[in-house]
């Protein structure tokens, strides 16, 4: 029967890029997000290659959660494949000059809203004795760096999570895989700069980063290795990256 994966953080970069990935391959879709139109217009387009259904919601909202994982019904409830794949930065700014909204966004997104999403999931993979987690970390969660302390400590929690999962997991026969991507051109920086897309293109200039469809390449893989491999971690660089700071630029 066909898998069916379920996608946080589907309406842009690498959670779309990854939806796109799956339904070319007929994985089914539960594509999750804010932002409703685009869910919509998301689920048109990918209806033409296979089953799509959406849940509206955000995933810092844990009694949202809970209500549109748990009302799934049939045939959605049975998940094959999870991607927490929604987050991101917000603020690029010194600890002292820091905003506390900024860190508590981040805190939600990229940490509470991963465990909420997974909560509501991962008994049914238990009850199934199979499943595969894909928790998108980042370069960020390894290498903590100036003015980003918060958001760093986010993603090594997701690191720590991820660890976490595969120890306790691995007996009901889940598969967790974290993948942590370097530069990645997608909306992130737009978002981190408030909308300034000057600021946000300064951060991809003079080389060539990575796209959002070369991790859902990555994601694919990790879920299409034989049932015997595990894909524990992933770390993704464009060529000219060497680690969360250097950057090589023409």
């Amino acid at each position: 029967m066909t898998k069916i994966a379920l996608i946080t953080g589907a309406t842009s970069g690498i959670g779309k890029a990854t939806a796109i990935r799956f339904a070319q391959n007929k994985i089914r879709l539960i594509l999750c997000g804010r932002r409703k139109d685009r869910l919509e217009q998301l689920k048109k387009e990918l209806s033409e290659f296979v089953a799509v259904t959406t849940l509206c919601f955000d995933v810092g909202d844990q009694d949202a959660v809970k209500r549109n994982i748990q009302g799934l019904g049939s045939p959605w409830e049975n998940i094959d494949i999870l991607v927490n794949n929604a987050g991101g930065a917000h603020g690029l700014d010194l600890f002292e000059h820091g905003k506390i909204d900024d860190w508590e966004r981040m805190i939600d997104f990229n940490v509470k809203g991963l465990l909420y999403v997974s909560k509501f999931v991962i008994p049914g993979m238990i009850k199934r004795n199979k499943g595969q987690i894909i928790n998108i970390s980042s370069i960020a969660g390894k290498q903590t760096y100036a003015k980003g302390m918060v958001y760093c400590a986010s993603k090594s929690g997701v690191e720590a999570i991820s660890k976490g999962m595969r120890l306790e997991l691995v007996p009901h026969g889940i598969r967790v895989c974290n993948i942590a991507p370097g530069a990645v051109d997608t909306e992130f920086s737009t978002v981190r700069f408030k909308g300034d897309k000057v600021k946000a293109d300064k951060v991809y200039e003079n080389y060539s980063p990575l796209l959002a469809d070369d991790i859902a390449d990555s994601i694919y893989y990790c879920v299409n290795v034989p049932a015997h491999v595990q894909i524990a971690d992933m770390t993704i660089f464009p060529a000219a990256q060497s680690d969360a700071t250097t950057i090589h630029r023409n």
